[in-house]
């Protein structure tokens, strides 16, 4: 269901004054109605208007305001993502024609060619009679995740970034918390989901520790929590989690299987626990909320619905309205004839149930055989002993590569096991692997780790061998 609204401030305006509104940061609130009387640019709206802008800041309040006050006034809106290399500003800039930067940076934004003015942005609003009336049908321009030399610039409207969204379908007082920044893709979800549905929303905090943020998610009572599975992963391992009690919890970001969703469930038993699809590319495809990893095959199944799902080469592609309408500054089509986008993620079909099994570019080589680490991780995540694990090519001789496993034990199992103990788990996880999984598949060794690292986007951290 689209939004009427021509604006993100209008899509808020309708619904602020009956409750919601607050964002909190860890050392910042925010009261978003406070906007109807002020503003938190350092320029008056006229000055936006018809401009290409990029959003460059280093806090996720700064920027929340700044893209409510913008959309509908800038005819193009930039939003760089706080992990950004400021070397691919040039090119940033050259391609989305921009003119203005706002920024919170205390030594501002370098002088790049094209840029015509710099704005400062902060979290405070300041009283302002301020024209909201908007004229433009804002280009949102966001960057793809995981992206290595010039970013890949994706455009969507408020329209396909909302069309997901149906206001008022949930009841409130609605306090939404999530490990994603807002700057990215599903963040922003998260956001404009807060922002049109009367709702608050828990900001994380870059470096802030899983426990720090779900003591103030608790202290906030939020109510509904969202993040990446890698996200959820490591939440998990603190003790505070079990001190919240939402009433929805979602992954999203990466493949859910079936280990991660049932520790969720299990950590929250009243809680309606979803897992999503959804990318910058294809925008949010589907939610499955019956607890069980993958989705049914009946979504493939050609029906009414405005989201339709198919099944080429082993790949799952989308076609609906929600997705981004183009690439900005590339020759290569993001939609083919037909309207769909091919998201390079592989999908197994068996009975009536489909499954991920991993990126289509993500494969371990094993002497001609191929092996998608996502599914033997998904084979080490079902023992009770393991939090999370990595799986990923090592070099080998013979096979060019075998497939080799890094695991961080769960805490409750993994302290005071000693040697002997770890061992056990070891072999433990590798019979498994054997019980599931085809022979070139299974890990020819397992490394035990105390951490595995996530990117700015929540992912799970891959390298090559």
């Amino acid at each position: 269901m689209q939004l009427p609204s021509r604006s993100l401030w209008e899509s808020f305006a309708r619904t602020a004054f009956t409750g919601g509104g607050q964002l909190w940061a860890s050392d910042t609130a925010v009261a978003l109605p406070e906007l109807a009387a002020g503003s938190a640019l350092g320029v008056r709206l006229d000055a936006l208007r018809g401009r290409s802008v990029l959003l460059w800041t280093s806090d996720q309040i700064t920027a929340a305001l700044a893209l409510i006050e913008i959309d509908g006034v800038a005819r193009r809106l930039v939003l760089c993502p706080p992990d950004a290399d400021p070397a691919h500003l040039p090119y940033v800039v050259a391609t989305a024609d921009v003119d203005v930067v706002i920024t919170d940076k205390q030594d501002g934004a370098p002088r790049l060619a094209g840029v015509e003015q710099i704005i400062h942005c902060g979290p405070t609003i300041r009283s302002a009679a301020v024209d909201r009336t908007p004229r433009h049908d804002t280009e949102w321009i966001l960057f793809t995740s995981g992206t290595t030399g010039d970013p890949k610039l994706v455009v969507h409207t408020l329209s396909t970034l909302t069309s997901a969204i149906t206001p008022g379908s949930l009841a409130g007082p609605i306090v939404w918390g999530t490990f994603y920044d807002i700057r990215r893709y599903g963040g922003l979800q998260i956001f404009l989901r807060a922002l049109v549905g009367r709702g608050s929303l828990v900001l994380s905090s870059p470096g802030e520790s899983a426990t720090t943020f779900l003591t103030r998610a608790k202290e906030r009572g939020v109510t509904h929590l969202t993040g990446t599975p890698s996200h959820w992963r490591r939440a998990l391992m603190s003790p505070a989690a079990c001190t919240l009690s939402p009433s929805y919890a979602r992954l999203s970001g990466e493949i859910a299987d079936q280990a991660i969703i049932d520790h969720v469930q299990s950590t929250f038993p009243r809680a309606n626990v979803a897992h999503a699809f959804a990318s910058t590319e294809a925008g949010v495809a589907f939610e499955v909320t019956d607890g069980c990893a993958g989705f049914p095959v009946s979504l493939l199944e050609p029906n009414d619905c405005e989201v339709c799902l198919e099944i080429e080469n082993e790949t799952l592609r989308i076609r609906s309205p929600r997705t981004a309408l183009r690439y900005l500054g590339r020759a290569e089509p993001l939609l083919d004839p037909r309207g769909y986008v091919d998201t390079g993620d592989v999908v197994d079909c068996r009975g009536d149930r489909c499954y991920f099994v991993g990126r289509r570019g993500g494969i371990i080589n094993v002497g001609g055989l191929k092996v998608h680490p996502e599914e033997v991780e998904a084979v080490i995540n079902r023992h009770p002993g393991v939090r999370m694990s990595r799986v990923s090519a090592r070099k080998n001789p013979i096979t060019g590569a075998v497939v080799g496993a890094e695991v961080v034990l769960a805490v409750e199992n993994g302290d005071g096991l000693g040697a002997g103990g770890v061992e056990t788990t070891k072999a433990e996880i590798l019979a498994s692997c054997r019980g599931a999984l085809a022979p070139h598949k299974v890990p020819a060794s397992i490394r035990i780790v105390n951490s595995l690292g996530v990117t700015p986007s929540g992912k799970l951290v891959r390298r090559d061998a």
